[in-house]
């Protein structure tokens, strides 16, 4: 599949997600293709391959979330960027976001800093450990919004990432659509960092019948100094 199948797949998913697809941002899904394809062996980015994958379960996955909250003029933190999933489409197809893409690996974070030059996108490239940045004075409380793709338990993902997010800004955690139990053990944790189950919204992507979930966390006061606490003591003891 080459990159004409690739723009065939994001312009028509994204038709289906009610996103207007203009031709700058078709022209840059289809770089990031293309480096993507380039440079995943060397940096350990993704196992998903090929540009109909790629465009479905990468692509249009992390665009669907501009159906679950407002993104424009908004300062984002992708948590876990690793290949720049969802930070990079989203600022795509919303220019406006002011981003920022965390990763704790230097390999990662060298890779979406060549990949937002050769799409000309400006974001902020940082490495450093989730629960070392919140500690940062420029990244504290400072998002609108914090969206992590990763793997972590929710709970676990609500330390590492609600104290970025400024009070009444949001984390979306992008999970399967089989979260409930994840969402219940979270429960504790999402109070105790100052923050509100807001909704979640499940989503087909499409083009396919894979069900995802955006759990949308609303933040309602500033999260305790004493979080996040050493990753090492998060995983012993979550919240």
């Amino acid at each position: 599949m080459g990159d004409e199948a690739l723009t065939k797949i994001v312009v028509q998913g994204a038709e289906e997600l009610g996103i207007n697809m203009p031709f700058a941002a078709i022209e840059a899904f289809n770089k990031y293709h293309i480096f993507l394809e380039q440079r995943r062996r060397s940096v350990n980015l993704t196992a998903i391959t090929g540009a109909t994958d790629v465009a479905r379960l990468h692509f249009l996955d992390s665009i669907a979330l501009h159906k679950a909250a407002r993104f424009s003029d908004a300062l984002v933190v992708d948590i876990g960027s690793g290949a720049g999933f969802p930070g990079i489409p989203l600022k795509i197809t919303e220019p406006s976001i002011g981003l920022t893409l965390l990763d704790a690996t230097g390999k990662r974070v060298a890779f979406l800093s060549e990949l937002c030059e050769v799409l000309g996108i400006t974001a902020a490239c940082v490495q450093a450990r989730a629960e070392e940045a919140a500690r940062r004075q420029d990244m504290r409380e400072r998002y609108d919004i914090a969206v992590s793709r990763a793997v972590a338990r929710i709970n676990i993902l609500c330390e590492l990432c609600l104290p970025f997010v400024r009070s009444g800004g949001r984390l979306i955690a992008m999970k399967s659509a089989d979260s409930d139990d994840e969402l219940s053990e979270a429960q504790s944790a999402i109070k105790t960092l100052g923050a509100e189950l807001q909704e979640c919204y499940d989503y087909t992507i499409p083009g396919t019948d894979i069900v995802r979930r955006a759990v949308i966390i609303r933040k309602t006061s500033k999260t305790p100094n004493e979080y996040p606490r050493r990753y090492a003591k998060i995983q012993k003891a979550p919240l």
